[in-house]
């Protein structure tokens, strides 16, 4: 259910022309959770970054980057620093933006565990729509490790049945073989068609997800894997705001904290408990 400025939306008063925006958009009207926006500009911004977030994921699903528990990640050196406890930092002087666009261009470079690749994946949606300019003063100082990310892209956790396309999912393997404990879930995006991508297994429909996990359950396990209700989403109005002022306002901001925690695969509200 969608509503603007307080109204009933109507399907006349947007026609996306792209067939994913379409679907999203349906799937947004026909939601019994209410979402409010102040304009049409506002949920135009939000189908755009949404198939701009499949549209990336699908793009490292065909990339060379791998899959990696956190002491085996690797990145290029030419733009980030690889740390000891495998988070990748942004560079001086290095452009966050072409250090974004690096995982992707030369991707057999790059090896990370799932919950970074999702922000990798947003990251990169959001540069898309706003551009580098902006892109550049939002995240100047950029560190991609697990579900770390800058305030800017204002990251939350919703607990919901109601995926939308573009929303990323988190499957559980409560029974995960300790001996491979990357194997304890998985984070995936919602892309649109009853597929998600998963870094590291690919796009595969949601009984595939948990039918790969299952292969890697403790021996004497009696608990099969399953799609959890966690969603993780940016915040969609504030980069709309700036999209539509185009402008950066020069408000101080605190960096947010990292939770170093060495634990591959875990989903984003785990993140923030930790």
């Amino acid at each position: 259910m969608i509503r603007i400025a307080g109204e009933p939306f109507r399907q006349s008063d947007l026609q996306p022309t792209d067939s994913v925006e379409r679907i999203i958009l349906s799937r947004l009207t026909e939601n019994p959770t209410a979402y409010a926006y102040q304009s049409l500009a506002e949920l135009s911004f939000e189908l755009k970054f949404r198939k701009n977030i499949i549209d990336r994921a699908r793009a490292m699903n065909e990339s060379s980057a791998k899959f990696a528990v956190f002491k085996r990640s690797r990145c290029n050196s030419q733009y980030w620093i690889l740390t000891s406890v495998g988070g990748f930092q942004l560079r001086r002087g290095v452009k966050p933006s072409e250090a974004i666009r690096d995982i992707y261009l030369t991707s057999s470079e790059y090896a990370f565990e799932c919950a970074t690749a999702m922000v990798i994946i947003f990251y990169h949606a959001a540069l898309n729509l706003i551009g580098d300019d902006v892109f550049n003063q939002l995240f100047q100082d950029i560190y991609l490790y697990s579900w770390h990310a800058d305030t800017d892209l204002g990251l939350k956790a919703y607990y919901t049945r109601d995926f939308i396309p573009g929303d990323v999912v988190y499957f559980n393997n409560p029974d995960f073989d300790p001996v491979k404990p990357q194997w304890r879930g998985e984070n995936a995006v919602d892309l649109g068609d009853g597929t998600f991508f998963g870094h590291g297994v690919g796009i595969q429909t949601d009984e595939e997800m948990i039918r790969i996990l299952n292969k890697s359950r403790k021996r004497e396990s009696t608990q099969s894997a399953y799609l959890t209700n966690i969603v993780a989403r940016p915040a969609f109005k504030p980069l709309s705001d700036i999209l539509v002022a185009r402008q950066v306002y020069s408000i101080p901001k605190y960096p947010s904290l990292v939770a170093h925690h060495n634990d591959s695969s875990i989903s984003f509200d785990q993140y923030l408990f930790i």
